[in-house]
C-alpha cells in the first residue's frame, strides 16, 4: 500500500525536476538566440557608422588630411576580422579627433547636405552607443545563467560557445549641429 504512493511521489518529483531542468534549458537557448540577435544589431550599427564614416570622408568638408585618415580608419573597421573592438576604438577616437575641434564649424567647407551627414553621424554614434549596451546586457544575463550550478551539472548550453564582451571606445561628443547639439547628450561608454 505504501509502495504506490512512494512510487507516485518518485514520479512527481521526477516530472516537476524535468520540466524545471527542460525550462532552464529552453531558457538559455532564448538567451544565446538573444545575444545573437543583438550582435547582428550591433554589427549593422557599426558597419552604418562607417559608411556614414567613408561619406563624410569623401565628401569633401574636411581637410584631405582628415578625409584620408576616416576614410582608412573606417575601411579598418569595416574590414576587421580579428580586433575589430581596437579598429572600431580607433575609428571612434578619430571622429572625436576631427570633429570635436572647437573651430570645427569654422574649419570645414560649406557644402550641401553637410548638415545631414553630420547629423547621421551623430545619429549613428547614438546607435551604436545603444546597439553596444544592449549586446553586452545580453552577454552578461547570457553568462550569468550559464553560471549556475545546474546549467553548468546538466550542460544545458550544449556546444554553444560563451558569448563575449564587446568593449570598445564610443564616446563621441555631439557634432556637426551647431548650436542645436548642445542640448544633447555626450554618449559614454
Amino acid at each position: 500500500m505504501m509502495a504506490p504512493v512512494i512510487s507516485l511521489i518518485i514520479i512527481g518529483v521526477l516530472a516537476v525536476s524535468g520540466v524545471y531542468v527542460s525550462w532552464r534549458a529552453g531558457r538559455l537557448d532564448r538567451l544565446h538566440t538573444r545575444v545573437e540577435t543583438a550582435r547582428a544589431a550591433l554589427d549593422a550599427a557599426l558597419v552604418r557608422r562607417s559608411s556614414v564614416a567613408l561619406e563624410i570622408a569623401s565628401s569633401g568638408l574636411l581637410d584631405p588630411a582628415a578625409s584620408l585618415l576616416l576614410a582608412d580608419l573606417a575601411h579598418d573597421a569595416r574590414s576587421a576580422r580579428s580586433g575589430r573592438e581596437l579598429a572600431e576604438s580607433d575609428l571612434t577616437r578619430a571622429l572625436r579627433a576631427v570633429f570635436g575641434q572647437p573651430d570645427f564649424h569654422d574649419s570645414i567647407e560649406p557644402a550641401e547636405g553637410a548638415d545631414e551627414l553630420l547629423a547621421e553621424l551623430e545619429s549613428t554614434a547614438q546607435q551604436v552607443f545603444i546597439a553596444r549596451k544592449f549586446y553586452n546586457d545580453a552577454v552578461a544575463v547570457t553568462v550569468a545563467a550559464r553560471r549556475r550550478w545546474l546549467a553548468r551539472m546538466l550542460r544545458l548550453a550544449g556546444g554553444a560557445p560563451l558569448p563575449e564582451f564587446f568593449e570598445i571606445d564610443d564616446t563621441l561628443a555631439p557634432i556637426g549641429m551647431g548650436e542645436q547639439g548642445t542640448d544633447m547628450p555626450h554618449l559614454a561608454g
